[in-house]
């Protein structure tokens, strides 16, 4: 890739970045109730939109869109919270743009480029002459500039982020099928056998929801799409199909563009998109050198700042001693007399004596009252866990009150709980 003058600054400073964060994420069952799968937690303080949203910042794009859907409060809060710091005056913005029937008093968003359609006078108005389309339910660090440098190099009509994976675990993605220019030649959708990229038959290039645009070019291409009756007005299943067939889609792959810091070795990205994954990636940060640095302070993850006490460990007696090993804990968290293994806790999360927790994932101001035992658990906002309850150690007792997934791992809601005494 050659050089771009100016370098990426001075294409992100006239970039802006639209963030698809509606959908609901059924596959996290009830942890998505009450709220949107970007506003699912993770990693002890953060949310999963912060990841795309802090990418963006990073990169250097300061004017970011954010749309909602499903069950947006808890979403629109935490953006009102912890992303108020962009200064108008400065060129910066960040909107939030709820589905708010502004095309037709019937219409919600109908799918991801209806939801960028439906903003197109926005879009307009902000005079950017790039858009970079991010989905706001994945965790990953990845600088977009890069991507926009090969968008502006290689004069595509579109920029394809993909990652690289295993060709037999390609199945449940969009695949794009390429030349030996990175150009996009076919477009399948959760193919039974998927293409493997040239030179390596083994792996496949799979979508990773993030594409990128000369503005104008998008909006005509939207207003085309917003026409045709037999289109679902999405992006993977028709934008992008009909500009591999109709125009130049260009692939740029994760593993030219990702953030490497710390003890980091290869890229990372995660749909975090079932309860299992969600599990796995929370417990994977608490290993030694985890796949994922969440620490460093030259790409740092922004979220709401909560003002809490530090953690606090009590009691140092015999099966009565506060201690955690090989896990993280938040602000505000009380760990009295028990004993916290390979445990991801959230804030203000309080665990009482004598109860043990291991390969639990409690998120904010979870209580575990004394003697409870909990092993391979997520433990949704609020739970309160009664004295002496054991989830973990025997599946098919645990499956009759909790929801217990295909890997074994219980998650645990306050309504759950509720009907333990019905």
């Amino acid at each position: 890739m050659n050089a771009v003058p100016g370098g990426t600054g001075s294409l992100t400073r006239q970039t802006m970045a639209f963030v698809l964060a509606g959908g609901r994420g059924s596959r996290l069952q009830e942890l998505t109730e009450r709220r949107a799968k970007p506003a699912v937690f993770f990693g002890g303080k953060s949310r999963i939109i912060d990841f795309a949203l802090s990418n963006a910042v990073n990169s250097g794009i300061r004017r970011i869109g954010v749309a909602t859907q499903y069950k947006a409060h808890s979403l629109i809060r935490h953006l009102q919270r912890g992303w108020s710091f962009f200064q108008a005056e400065r060129n910066e913005m960040l909107d939030v743009l709820p589905a708010s029937q502004r095309v037709d008093e019937r219409q919600w968003y109908l799918g991801t480029a209806d939801a960028v359609t439906q903003n197109i006078d926005i879009i307009e108005s902000y005079g950017v002459r790039w858009i970079v389309v991010l989905a706001g339910d994945h965790v990953y660090k990845m600088d977009y500039g890069v991507m926009l440098a090969q968008h502006v190099d290689s004069g595509a009509d579109v920029t394809v982020g993909c990652i690289e994976v295993p060709r037999t675990d390609a199945t449940g993605f969009g695949v794009m099928h390429v030349d030996e220019s990175g150009r996009i030649v076919r477009f399948v959708e959760k193919p039974a056998d998927p293409p493997g990229i040239p030179g390596d038959p083994d792996t496949a290039l799979a979508s990773m929801g993030i594409y990128v645009f000369e503005t104008g070019f998008l909006i005509d291409q939207l207003r085309r799409d917003a026409a045709d009756p037999e289109s679902d007005h999405d992006f993977g299943r028709n934008l992008i199909p009909w500009l591999v067939e109709n125009g130049k889609a260009v692939a740029h792959r994760f593993s030219d563009s990702c953030v490497m810091t710390g003890t980091e070795t290869r890229p990372y990205w995660r749909d975090v998109g079932t309860v299992d994954s969600f599990w796995r990636a929370n417990i994977d940060l608490t290993d030694f050198e985890p796949e994922l640095d969440i620490y460093s302070r030259d790409w740092p993850i922004w979220t709401y700042g909560e003002v809490t006490p530090p953690a606090k460990f009590i009691h140092d007696e015999e099966d009565r001693r506060g201690s955690a090993v090989s896990s993280m804990v938040s602000g505000g968290c009380i760990v009295s007399g028990s004993n916290v293994l390979r445990s991801l806790l959230f804030t203000g999360v309080h665990c009482r004596s004598y109860s043990h927790l291991e390969g639990v994932v409690a998120l904010p101001h979870s209580v575990i009252h004394r003697n409870a035992r909990l092993t391979g658990v997520v433990l949704d906002r609020g739970v309160n866990i009664p004295e002496g309850l054991v989830v973990g150690e025997d599946p098919e007792e645990d499956a009759k009150w909790f929801r217990v997934t295909e890997g074994g791992i219980t998650l645990i809601t306050q309504a759950m709980i509720d009907a333990l005494d019905r």
